[in-house]
């Protein structure tokens, strides 16, 4: 078998997870706004209204022994599926809306070693730029590929690594803050004797941003079992601390010790500031072997019927 060798390109985007008060660093690089004064900003955060031209700088340090080339472009913010986590698109991905409106002086800058640049950019807001929060970043994308390994008969992957500044604009106008929970589901899985192991809820929903503003959503999770009883009651921490305009994440809440026998519904509630919203999904939870034999019993009264009334009909 030949050895198959392609080369994938992996942007490796570190776009300030680390806290507010430090640039986007990646250890051999940093990106971030261009001083003003004694403050240094740790993310670009504008206002501008429909139609105007915002004009800053983006500087780049390069924290290595040697010279370090970038492609520089603006990139559109988005949360991710997986966990609603902060990223952003490629530099290949259509950008429209701080990706398309922010253009750097110049696409490519070379860092020397242990040096900064300082590129003056543009962002030019379309006169018909919806109002409210537009999110994105200004990203320095190493030219440099990096080799991946490969074992025999595997795919060598090449790392290709960016950091990009944060750019929080919000276009002037009417701000609407709107939060919705919809589409929970459950999947129970329970033990096929009743009190042989634990048994577990998988709850899965959609939190979306219908609003245009960024939003730090808090959702509570509670549930009520026959005749009304609290069953669970408790704040979720798996939540994206910035749900971004427009943007929608599902995600998974597991309910360790869920009723094994009940009847009853889980409620979803979500909140942030000037916004709310909720969900309820029912259930019944009922033990295997228990609903094996009911299944059962219901089919044997069901053939029993058929057979009396075929005798009825015969006599």
């Amino acid at each position: 078998m030949r050895k198959l060798s392609a080369l994938l390109l992996a942007a490796v985007l570190a776009l300030l997870a680390a806290p507010a008060a430090r640039a986007a660093d990646n250890g051999n690089w940093s990106v971030f706004p261009a001083s003003t004064g004694s403050s240094q900003r740790p993310y670009f955060y504008l206002s501008a209204d429909p139609g105007t031209t915002l004009a800053d700088k983006v500087t780049v340090t390069n924290k290595t022994a040697a010279p370090l080339s970038f492609r520089l472009y603006g990139a559109d913010a988005y949360n991710t599926e997986r966990d609603g986590g902060f990223a952003v698109r490629t530099e290949k991905e259509k950008q429209t809306g701080v990706g398309a409106w922010a253009k750097p002086a110049q696409n490519t800058v070379t860092v020397p070693a242990r040096s900064s640049v300082t590129v003056p950019f543009t962002l030019a807001v379309p006169p018909d730029a919806e109002p409210g929060d537009h999110v994105g970043a200004l990203v320095a994308l190493d030219d440099h590929v990096a080799p991946g390994q490969a074992a025999d008969g595997k795919v060598a992957v090449g790392i290709q690594q960016a950091v990009g500044a944060r750019v929080y604009l919000r276009v002037g106008g009417p701000t609407v803050p709107a939060l919705a929970v919809e589409r929970v589901s459950l999947a129970q899985h329970r033990p096929l004797v009743p009190g042989t192991g634990e048994s577990r809820t998988d709850i899965t929903y959609t939190l979306h941003n219908r609003g245009n503003v960024t939003l730090d959503p808090k959702v509570d999770l509670s549930a009520t079992g026959l005749f009304g009883r609290t069953l669970l009651s408790r704040g979720l921490t798996k939540v994206p601390s910035e749900l971004l305009p427009g943007q929608q994440v599902t995600l998974t809440e597991a309910w360790h010790g869920s009723p094994q026998l009940d009847w009853g519904e889980v409620k979803l509630t979500a909140s942030a500031k000037d916004a709310r919203g909720s969900a309820t999904a029912s259930f019944l939870a009922l033990p295997w072997l228990a609903g094996a034999v009911l299944l059962a019993a219901a089919l044997a009264l069901v053939a029993q019927r058929i057979v009396r009334r075929r005798i009825v009909a015969r006599s």
